[in-house]
């Protein structure tokens, strides 16, 4: 197992959700962490409480969906950082309804953001990865990227997009000693799965943000030989 003290992360989608979950459990790790997101206030909150750990944190307030604010974005928190060697890709929406009466424009919205704004930030931090020597990217997908249903075609084919590009991502960027992990979580007690009743986030049965968490965490513990290229979990009994 490796130690993740001293090393600095980047966390789109950081200040709610999955996203603050796994930035609290980083920083309790000792990692000095950055995250993103589009409301300032949240983002304000967040980086008080990751503070409270004794590391650095920052944050940037844009929208993963616009290239030029990504690149502007993640270049003020590599560099207020000192540099990045672990990228937790999370930032996404969940916006669903059938192929007829989905409006073109929010089937566009989901890509834009979780699709594209994987590619845009991953992008955009390769060289910082690529000069730590040994970087990080995890991929947050879903087990919807996995198989889709009926109502959440846009959901899950861009979800199955970004398990793909993570998939290409993996093959080229391993040769720089970036380990590139595709994650495919299934439903999890988040804000987001409640208020759309995928979920009753029942904590005795439901699939915890602390979970996901303590996965990420274990994962990037493992010694460097070793690359996690895949991985989903499951709510035991749900």
């Amino acid at each position: 197992m490796s130690g993740l003290k001293g090393k600095k992360a980047i966390v789109t989608g950081g200040s709610r959700g999955l996203g603050k979950a796994v930035a609290l459990a980083l920083a309790a790790e000792g990692v000095h962490v950055g995250i993103t997101g589009q409301h300032e206030g949240n983002l304000q909150a967040a980086v008080s409480e990751l503070r409270d750990h004794g590391v650095e944190a920052h944050y940037a307030a844009f929208d993963v969906a616009n290239e030029a604010d990504v690149n502007s974005g993640i270049n003020k928190l590599a560099d207020a950082l000192g540099g990045v060697d672990i990228l937790i890709n999370n930032a996404g929406v969940g916006l669903f309804g059938t192929l007829t009466e989905m409006p073109s424009a929010d089937f566009k919205k989901v890509f834009d953001i979780n699709f594209y704004g994987v590619y845009y930030v991953a992008k955009a931090l390769y060289p910082y990865l690529k000069a730590s020597g040994h970087g990080d990217v995890v991929n947050v997908a879903s087990t919807a990227g996995l198989k889709g249903g009926g109502g959440m075609s846009a959901y899950a084919a861009s979800k199955a997009a970004v398990i793909s590009l993570s998939q290409s991502m993996m093959a080229e960027w391993r040769k720089d000693d970036i380990r590139v992990i595709t994650l495919t979580p299934s439903t999890i007690a988040t804000d987001m799965s409640i208020q759309l009743k995928l979920t009753d986030g029942n904590p005795e049965k439901v699939l915890q943000p602390e979970d996901f968490a303590q996965w990420v965490l274990d994962i990037l513990k493992m010694n460097r030989r070793a690359l996690i290229a895949n991985g989903s979990i499951f709510s035991t009994n749900p």
